[in-house]
């Protein structure tokens, strides 16, 4: 999945941000807030939602959030007032408002539109999606599922999304990851209902041809003539 927007190429798949061939680097959690906002442009990104998706279960004050803006504008060179890459909606959030351009696969998860399901998680009332690729559950904050709960281990988990369908593995936590009552050793693979045990904590998996509702990318975003939006 690649988009291009002026001079940078952003490749979510190689989870890689290059300018002119030249790769720029990114920290983990503000590659993901960037291509966030890429997802959703030109919409406004409400911080409570962003806190919510970068860090769901966890509380992290707003200077972190400022700061993974401050580090995206400082790598994307985002200087210029007049015409800016990032836009700050004072007392609201924040916005993608330069012009892409898809040159890959669709980002996000795949729907009817773009060749495939949509599959997503439910955890604590959360609706969580789930691209293509691999998905860490556990602790650690980078996680794309963060549960901060005694019982589940750092990387307690992880979910892997391809063109087959959905996977789970358990990661040798300390309290296991049971999927239809079953302990999960190697891959195990998964369908919609699914009930995942992660240590305490009940997740639960979807997939649907329609997927849970998102925004649809519009104004600036520029799309190849034989695109469909999602």
């Amino acid at each position: 999945m690649t988009v291009q927007f002026g001079l940078f190429t952003l490749d979510t798949d190689r989870r890689l941000l290059q300018r002119n061939e030249v790769d720029v680097h990114l920290t983990p959690k503000a590659f993901d807030l960037l291509v966030l906002m890429i997802q959703e442009a030109p919409r406004v990104l409400r911080k409570a939602e962003l806190h919510e998706r970068l860090w769901p279960g966890t509380f992290v004050s707003d200077a972190t959030l400022v700061g993974l803006i401050k580090e995206i504008r400082r790598q994307l060179d985002d200087r210029d007032a007049t015409s800016r890459l990032v836009r700050t909606a004072f007392g609201v959030g924040y916005a993608f408002c330069g012009t892409v351009e898809r040159t890959g696969l669709p980002l996000g998860p795949r729907t009817p539109d773009n060749g495939g399901e949509s599959w997503w998680i439910v955890a604590g009332g959360r609706n969580i999606p789930l691209s293509e690729g691999e998905h860490l559950i556990g602790r650690d904050p980078a996680s794309t599922v963060c549960l901060n709960v005694p019982g589940v281990s750092r990387r307690h988990a992880r979910i892997v999304i391809d063109r087959q369908g959905a996977s789970i593995e358990d990661l040798e936590s300390k309290n296991g990851t049971t999927v239809r009552d079953q302990m999960v050793a190697g891959p195990s693979p998964l369908h919609d209902g699914d009930c995942i045990q992660v240590g305490p904590i009940l997740v639960v998996c979807h997939v649907s041809a329609s997927g849970p509702s998102t925004a649809t990318l519009t104004g600036r975003v520029a799309q190849p003539r034989q695109s469909r939006e999602r």
